[in-house]
């Protein structure tokens, strides 16, 4: 087949996908020994982050694939042992809030249907999306190994999760604890701090007497319970007043009686200092209590409306009550004054917007500090590399200051966290080997032992990803040491290349959870790509109408259009505004590739490609060929130093402004003249097949097409395994 006509990706895209898979070699077990260069270590891996099975791919998952396929492709070229594991999440939570909205659509509620039920649901719905989203992973052109592929609900890596779960709890990492946790009313379960999102709010402020004392609130509703009044030891305003004193006053349903406590988590600058504290609804209140060994009392319930406790306010949603409890509050003199435009940070729910409530729940909790520790020394002695390297000092703050982490949520979809609770007691154990039985006697009290109805934290699975999926699957080495192959021969992997801003929620859980169960971090660098933003340098969302869909993009400009568009000037770290119009500047630019190939192959004829000329004497061929041994050179260092947004935008220069329009140009003449034509038709190819050799990690499709045309010596079965020009 020759090259005619404009190119047209709809007709090349699909087919050459298939040529790669059916070749085998996104397997590293099927890569020929191909390379010229002397590699020291020939392994390279990445495993990819798993997206979520519960939609469409986004720009964000393109860039993703992009980056890690160029680095993939790259390797590969090189001649090392190449492997990027493919792999799909369940997502927990957020799948289970898309499949609520879905039930929302058709009248109905998760909560109405039997867990067996909506689990099957949700099961059929992921696996659906996930075969769909695997498609769309193929039309990005990631050439991934499919025959690893594994998803966080696979029975392997289950077994894995809760091996970990398991080792950890042995250790005294894990416990069970009644501490205040994060609740969203709406979804009806606990959040970690890192999916809850700090947003402003304009509120009003009530300054409020209690006894002698003026308290400032936000949330009069909590007020009912307060019975200790707080204050800094050493604020002189209120040094007469002393630690256990107590007072008795007048309050929203009548008299009671306060305690004094002095301590120095309280803000002598806030208000007048001084506060009453809500233990049961505070983060901070509950710590205070937990320091003095102070009494708890629940006000508002998990369904966000209050409790017997506010007395003729009982089962008032929040936002009903408040305005209600000032009025009585006033009639009884007690509000001193209300500051009408109070701004103050609040706890959202990161996936619905509505405001967190603070609750004291029982729930499963990791230990992060002993986990961090070790990761903060291997951080500090170079053990992993941040690209962008400010990473590091942003990821050793939030270790250094990192808190234990609920592991409990409160909803079906996920892995069942495997312990069993006293229904009487609360003695709890987890149960591996006997999960599914529901009922068992507590060695504690005898009471009865009931299956613990709550899942893992999503990320928890996530978190052990890169030696959970290359454990998973695999039989023990041939020297039978027990080690899966894979893991012996891949872990660590080379690079986890991922999103900044989930930095915390996953890359610093994963070094954690590697290094504690494999004594090694689970990769050596961290790539990190900042957000693709809309035109207007807006993040994307639905409700903005912003949303960019990478598949229409690719309909209509062809995958390597949008690929390069996504690298070139893209630096790590930073986000970036895709503008439709920059990929179809891309397009034209493989029109430009396209052409300039078909120019070369028509220009072909009498060349003997087994016996190619001397070039000794003729300058001006050898001169370009120099120049492109520099190109070559300089990219393969911007290659190693993943400097992919410089090494993309050097070769698109190179190709369209040196080869195109000035060699080709220049080569018109030459290719006329019987003297000079086999030295130039040897240097055209020449540098055409070195482009294309440069520019398929960026553009695979295209250059595969063209290379699969060429007249060439030793060629190859695909350009995806010749070898990277040296």
């Amino acid at each position: 087949m020759e090259i005619s006509g404009p190119y047209d990706p709809k007709q090349v895209e699909d087919k050459i996908y298939k040529l790669w898979e059916d070749s085998g070699f996104f397997s590293p077990d099927n890569l020929p020994n191909n390379s010229k260069l002397k590699i020291k270590n020939s392994k390279f891996s990445i495993i990819m982050p798993p997206a979520n099975a519960n939609g469409n791919l986004h720009a964000g998952h393109a860039l993703v694939m992009t980056i890690e396929d160029i680095m993939t492709r790259y390797k590969r070229m090189q001649g090392f042992k190449t492997l990027w594991l493919p792999g799909l999440d369940h997502a927990g939570f957020e799948t289970q809030v898309v499949y609520e909205k879905k039930l929302e659509k058709e009248g109905r509620s998760r909560f109405k249907m039997a867990p067996e039920e909506l689990y099957k649901e949700i099961m059929d719905f992921t696996l659906e999306n996930k075969k769909n989203i695997e498609g769309q992973i193929r039309k990005m052109g990631a050439s991934c190994d499919w025959s690893r592929e594994k998803f966080t609900l696979d029975p392997e890596i289950i077994k894995i999760v809760y091996g970990t779960f398991e080792k950890l709890f042995n250790d005294g990492l894990v416990y069970r604890g009644k501490k205040i946790i994060n609740w969203c009313i709406k979804h009806q379960t606990s959040l970690s701090d890192l999916e809850t999102k700090d947003t402003e709010k304009t509120d009003k402020l009530y300054y409020l007497k209690y006894g002698p004392f003026t308290i400032a609130t936000a949330r009069p509703e909590t007020k009912f319970g307060d019975k200790y009044v707080v204050m800094h030891p050493s604020d002189p305003r209120y040094a007469n007043f002393l630690q256990g004193q107590k007072i008795s006053l007048e309050w929203i349903n009548g008299p009671i009686e306060a305690t004094v406590i002095k301590d120095e988590a309280i803000d002598m600058e806030f208000g007048t200092g001084v506060m009453t504290i809500t233990p049961w609804h505070d983060a901070v209140d509950f710590e205070i209590s937990q320091k003095h060994n102070l009494d708890k009392q629940q006000i508002i319930d998990f369904y966000g409306k209050l409790l017997p406790v506010a007395g003729e306010f009982t089962g008032m949603k929040i936002s009903e009550a408040r305005e209600k409890i000032i009025a009585k509050l006033q009639a009884k003199g007690l509000v001193e004054k209300i500051e009408e435009n109070y701004k103050h940070i609040v706890k959202t729910c990161y996936k619905c917007d509505s405001l967190i409530e603070p609750q004291i729940k029982e729930q499963w909790f990791l230990k992060m500090a002993p986990l961090a520790k070790p990761v903060i020394k291997a951080i500090k002695a170079g053990k992993v590399k941040f690209i962008p390297e400010h990473y590091k000092k942003i990821s050793l703050h939030w270790l250094e200051n990192i808190i234990d982490w609920p592991l409990s949520r409160q909803i079906v979809w996920g892995i069942p966290i495997p312990a069993k609770i006293c229904e009487k007691c609360g003695f709890a154990t987890i149960a591996l080997s006997d999960v599914k039985r529901l009922t068992d006697m507590c060695e504690n009290c005898g009471g009865v032992m009931q299956k613990d109805p709550d899942t893992f934290d999503t990320w928890f699975s996530s978190g052990q990803w890169p030696f959970a999926t290359l454990m998973a699957g695999q039989t023990a080495d041939a020297q039978g040491s027990g080690v899966a192959k894979d893991f012996k021969t891949f872990y660590p992997t080379d690079v986890m290349e991922t999103a900044g801003e989930i930095i915390f929620f996953w890359v610093a859980r994963m070094m954690m959870l590697g290094l504690y169960m494999t004594k090694k971090l689970p990769f050596k660098t961290v790539y990190l790509h900042g957000l693709v933003l809309d035109i207007k340098g807006q993040k994307m969302s639905k409700s903005k109408g912003n949303v960019i869909n990478p598949l229409e993009l690719i309909d209509k400009y062809g995958t390597d259009a949008l690929r390069i568009a996504l690298i070139i000037g893209n630096t790590p770290g930073t986000s970036l505004a895709l503008d439709e119009n920059r990929i179809k500047g891309y397009k034209n630019f493989a029109n430009k590739i396209w052409n300039g190939s078909k120019f070369v192959l028509m220009n072909l004829d009498g060349y003997d490609v087994a016996n190619p000329p001397l070039l000794k004497a003729l300058a001006w061929q050898g001169k370009n060929l120099k120049e492109l041994k520099i190109l070559v050179k300089e990219t393969a260092k911007l290659m190693d130093e993943y400097k992919f947004y410089v090494a993309g935008e050097k070769i698109y220069h190179y190709f369209w402004h040196t080869f195109c329009d000035k060699i080709i140009e220049e080569s018109k003449p030459a290719l006329l003249d019987p003297k000079t034509r086999l030295a130039t038709q040897y240097m055209l190819l020449e540098i055409l097949v070195t482009s294309l050799k440069l520019l398929h990690p960026f553009m695979p499709f295209i250059t595969e097409e063209i290379y699969q045309q060429l007249p060439i010596k030793d060629k190859k079965t695909c350009l995806m395994v010749e070898n990277w020009p040296v």
